[in-house]
């Protein structure tokens, strides 16, 4: 039995902070006319923040105390996160919302993990109304420019998919950071047409290099190689082959890769012929407005013929027959679906060629989505595998993660006779969830290691560390679902999002 004394233990170290006898750290913040000198321990920083025990490894002493400054932080705030470090103590009830938010974000600054991620969910939760409303001026640069917040970014995220406006026409879009634009360029769900999203991220791509021309038709071949090399990680999200080929313009050419431009010309001149380039699937538009299409520029444009936008399959691994057989699996059937009775829609929600293949890739996009299935492509031979979770993809959970109705599977295909279905049988056991510093090496995880995706490299397709192994005497899922144990590199892979009809 513990006896545990909380309580007067934070007391005691509230009080301690307001003793002047032993201090040996002064901290001195705001600015000039607010500026605000606080006395503290280093013991106690150092042990409660990373951030100050790095600060003060570095800072030298005079007449034995260490100075730290931080003119950025207010002195209200500051004396907020001191009694915090201190007591583990925060009295939000009479602190209006944006204070939270500064003070969220300074608490982020300092490595104060667990009060930042606190105050995210309590401002999604009680001050919803706020942040809709101040969204532009915050999200450009706090919270998109950062590893945390991945709650916030997700608030913000949905709000811009369906009014874009707001981002694409503020005054501070081409203050927009890099992060920020592709995080809302990989929306499958963004209100707006293509077309229009291709001249803002031309726009804001200009705005990156003030010293282009003011006339694009002057501009020479290092000023659209200029153009192209800043753009080069936002490309791979425009959806090319749903702009009208009216507006695909010659001087375009210079700034996309050739197979995509001969592939865009080859799809509107015959829209019926494949291509070869990679092809984005359409964006949903609730209510599509394609009355007020912008010109991009002066150039003329290049001719077309009709266009037509291509059908794109739903995934690159698994076909209709696969969505039946999982389906039927996720409800316990014993006789698997037919194709005109799926209770079941898959939603992609990452697909490896498209998003990237780094481990943290699939926690970035992945996180709080419940009901997922993870299909892959084993690199050399033509095993597609994978895994259903029930539960939410969760970054506060942390280890192995229990559930009944996890499942890991191999599927048939022209190579491959039959399906094979692996159910939990040890349920404590069903899932691993890694550490937020291990999620730059493993991707999901089942079982000990029945299905794990991982990477030493920060790439699944680069080196072969991916595994299903099954152990001769203890295992968490019921069958094998390889012949082998050797490990593997994948080809591509999928999550999908399962919701009912």
């Amino acid at each position: 039995m513990s006896l545990k004394f909380f309580n007067k233990l934070s007391q005691d170290l509230s009080e301690l902070l307001n003793d002047k006898k032993e201090y040996n750290v002064v901290i001195e913040v705001d600015r000039k006319g607010n500026k605000k000198s606080f006395t503290a321990h280093s013991v106690v920083l150092r042990y409660r923040s990373p951030y100050f025990d790095k600060e003060l490894e570095n800072t030298t002493n005079k007449n034995q105390v260490k100075t730290i400054i931080k003119p950025n932080i207010s002195a209200q705030i500051f004396e907020i996160i001191l009694k915090y470090i201190y007591g583990g103590i925060v009295d939000i009830e009479n602190i209006d919302a944006k204070t939270i938010y500064e003070l969220m974000v300074n608490a982020n600054e300092l490595e104060l993990n667990e009060l930042s991620r606190k105050l995210e969910s309590y401002l999604i939760e009680s001050k919803s109304s706020w942040l809709r409303n101040n969204f532009v001026y915050h999200s450009l640069f706090d919270i998109f420019d950062s590893n945390e917040f991945k709650g916030l970014k997700k608030f913000y995220n949905d709000i811009i998919a369906k009014q874009p406006n707001l981002i694409f026409e503020s005054e501070d879009f081409t203050s927009l950071h890099e992060t920020a634009l592709i995080s809302i360029l990989k929306r499958d769900d963004l209100e707006i047409e293509e077309i229009k999203i291709w001249d803002y991220v031309i726009k804001w791509g200009i705005a990156q290099n003030p010293t282009l021309p003011t006339n694009s038709e002057e501009w020479s071949n290092e000023n659209f190689k200029a153009l192209k090399i800043t753009l080069q990680k936002c490309l791979p999200y425009i959806r090319y082959f749903h702009i009208p080929g009216e507006y695909v313009m010659e001087s375009n050419k210079k700034i996309l890769e050739d197979r995509l431009w001969d592939d865009m010309i080859q799809l509107y001149m015959t829209p019926n012929k494949s291509v070869k380039s990679l092809a984005l699937p359409t964006r949903i538009i609730s209510t599509p407005n394609l009355t007020s299409i912008p010109n991009l520029t002066s150039t003329p444009n290049f001719p077309s013929g009709t266009i037509s936008t291509p059908k794109l399959p739903f995934s690159t691994i698994i076909n209709k027959e696969h969505v039946a057989e999982l389906s039927s699996w996720i409800d316990r059937k014993s006789n698997t679906y037919s194709l005109v009775n799926i209770p079941y829609e898959f939603q992609l929600i990452l697909r490896g060629s498209r998003d990237g293949f780094h481990p943290k890739t699939f926690w970035n996009m992945c996180l709080g989505h419940a009901g997922t299935i993870v299909v892959v492509k084993v690199a050399g031979t033509d095993e597609i595998i994978g895994g259903y979770n029930p539960l939410a993809w969760d970054d506060l959970k942390r280890g192995r993660i229990e559930t009944n109705d996890s499942f890991i599977f191999s599927l048939k295909n022209d190579s491959i006779q039959n399906s094979i279905l692996s159910r939990v049988i040890d349920s404590s056991e069903a899932l691993y969830y890694p550490s937020d510093q291990d999620q730059n090496i493993y991707g999901p995880c089942f079982g000990y290691s029945e299905f794990k995706m991982e990477s030493d490299v920060f790439d699944f397709t680069q080196d072969v560390r991916c595994l299903c192994i099954y152990y001769s005497s203890y295992n968490a899922y019921k069958k094998r679902i390889r012949k082998t144990d050797e490990r593997f590199s994948i080809v591509d892979y999928e999550v999908f999002k399962i919701i009912k009809n």
